[in-house]
């Protein structure tokens, strides 16, 4: 019974141990908990709130006022009755409605539109951001896992040699010293290999705190799948989106300036019971209308001085948006350069990996036969661990830049 429990434990222990999990996982729970995302989502529906609320300030505003007063007069003194009235009751429902031309009300609209659009690009941009973060961090842990792979390859390899190279040296067919140089290389190999796994369980951490987790079992990351997505037209990118945006903020501007200027017309009514008690108050009940006209004059230019502003902000928009343009076309030159730069290291890599093995290969058919030189046979396993390692950086700095193109020329 208890061989059984403790299988049972052990089964659990190997399948807690080997989840794997891959890159849409951990990018899913970033974006879930990012505060950021949340705040401009928020933001997001409170902008189209602020248009409802717009459009319920052109509806009439209806009120009610009660105002009940009383002046006395004490031995001839108080207010004169006159302007007091001695007493007065007021009831009444007003209404008070703003005429507002189409022209002002479909700049306000604008207004509302480009800010939810400006929010909506924003988070746009904000989820590129994570997304190139916590991929960029994914290759990190998932290059380190391939790394203590191949590793754990050449100490088994190392480990096989080592009984091979041990009895050779009890028959003298290698010195001891010879063997004593082998197994230092095996606990070279060994500590490598304990770092390599506290630099996996560290990118693994930081990767799970990018993400807003608190994990820290011990998982297996599948292999990254980045491929290089197709460049989309320079002028719908999310960058230069914003820019556009920013123009039309202040191009929409210069109209609500404007309207500020134009005639205000406000329609006024109030209906209830409105009484000084003096003559028959029983019928003080009664209604009124009215309408109101403001008209702009004088404001000492400032109108044009507004607009002058919105002119200069428009220049420096301008400015700006080309110098990023330039900066962007740049960018990607220089991204797909590097690009193709690893393309050919790895090539030289993949040919020297070639002449690595095959000389280790070399070094294993001589080993029992004593024709092998240890110290040859140490410098051709050095050569194979670092080429493999250069291997990996180079596919490391590969998907780096792939990553990094993606960023800057797909708008997903």
């Amino acid at each position: 019974m208890k061989l059984k429990y403790l299988f049972l434990v052990f089964l659990c222990f190997i399948k807690s141990y080997s989840q794997e999990k891959d890159l849409n996982y951990f990018l899913g729970k970033a974006q879930t908990n990012s505060p950021l995302l949340s705040d401009l989502k928020n933001q997001i529906e409170s902008a189209s709130l602020d248009s409802l609320l717009f459009r319920a300030t052109r509806k009439p505003q209806v009120s009610a006022n009660l105002l009940a007063n009383y002046a006395p007069i004490i031995d001839n003194f108080g207010y004169d009755t006159a302007l007091s009235n001695h007493h007065t009751v007021s009831g009444m429902v007003g209404v008070n409605q703003r005429i507002l031309g189409a022209n002002q009300i479909n700049s306000q609209s604008e207004t509302f539109k480009l800010i939810r659009e400006a929010l909506v690009l924003n988070k746009k941009i904000a989820v590129k951001d994570l997304n190139k973060t916590i991929i960029a961090q994914y290759i990190s842990a998932s290059a380190s896992a391939e790394q203590i792979v191949y590793n754990q390859e050449i100490g088994a390899l190392l480990k096989i040699e080592s009984l091979i190279l041990k009895e050779l040296a009890r028959n003298s067919v290698y010195k001891q010293t010879d063997y004593l140089i082998f197994s230092t290389t095996i606990k070279q190999q060994e500590l490598l290999l304990l770092q390599l796994k506290q630099q996996y369980q560290n990118d693994l951490a930081l990767l799970n705190y990018l993400c807003g987790e608190t994990d820290t079992i011990f998982v297996s990351l599948k292999k990254p799948e980045i491929v290089l997505k197709s460049i989309q037209n320079s002028e719908k990118m999310v960058f230069l989106k914003q820019f556009e945006v920013d123009s039309l903020k202040i191009r929409n501007q210069n109209k609500l300036i404007d309207n500020a200027y134009k005639p205000s017309i406000s329609l006024l009514g109030d209906a209830g019971y409105w009484s000084s008690f003096v003559y028959l108050p029983y019928k003080n009940f009664g209604f009124s209308f009215g309408i109101g006209l403001s008209i702009p004059i004088y404001d000492g230019y400032q109108r044009s001085l507004q607009h002058q502003k919105n002119e200069n902000a428009l220049a420096t928009n301008l400015a700006y948006k080309n110098n990023f343009r330039r900066q962007y076309q740049q960018q990607l030159l220089m991204l797909n350069q590097k690009l193709r730069q690893s393309a050919e290291v790895e090539k030289q890599l993949r040919s020297q990996l070639v002449i690595a093995e095959a000389l280790i290969e070399a070094n294993k058919k001589l080993l029992p036969s004593g024709d092998a030189q240890i110290t040859e046979f140490v410098i051709a396993l050095g050569n194979l661990i670092s080429t493999k390692n250069a291997i990996s950086q180079n596919n490391i700095n590969k998907l780096e830049i792939i990553n990094e193109i993606n960023y800057w020329s797909f708008n997903e």
